[in-house]
């Protein structure tokens, strides 16, 4: 029997990178940071490694693991231009309400 084989999201790959990172909160980072640290983070511990290292946290700490990822989901959707769940929230609510959330009439 052959492992089972996960593929990963570039998004889910690239907050997977940040969260691991030293990179904080606090710092405040701007998009050319966390580009680096996420580049950096992928380097040294690869995609599987990454997701690992994410799987242990939650394991060991859930309480601020989850904190940690909606962060590091947030900003590295900003840092790599990404279009986050908002948005698309945004549009399914518009769709079924009726209101027009992404152009101009």
């Amino acid at each position: 029997m052959r492992p089972a084989m996960h593929h990963l999201s570039i998004s889910t790959t690239r907050a997977d990178a940040l969260f691991v990172s030293a990179l904080q909160r606090g710092d405040n980072p701007n998009a050319k940071e966390v580009r680096q640290v996420v580049a950096a983070a992928v380097e040294a511990f690869g995609q599987r490694g990454c997701a690992g290292r994410v799987a242990q946290e939650f394991g060991d700490h859930p309480e601020t693991a989850v904190a940690r990822m909606r962060w590091a989901r947030q900003v590295a959707g900003q840092a790599f231009g990404e279009l986050g769940p908002t948005s698309a929230c945004a549009r399914t609510l518009g769709r079924r309400t009726g209101a027009h959330t992404s152009r101009a009439a």
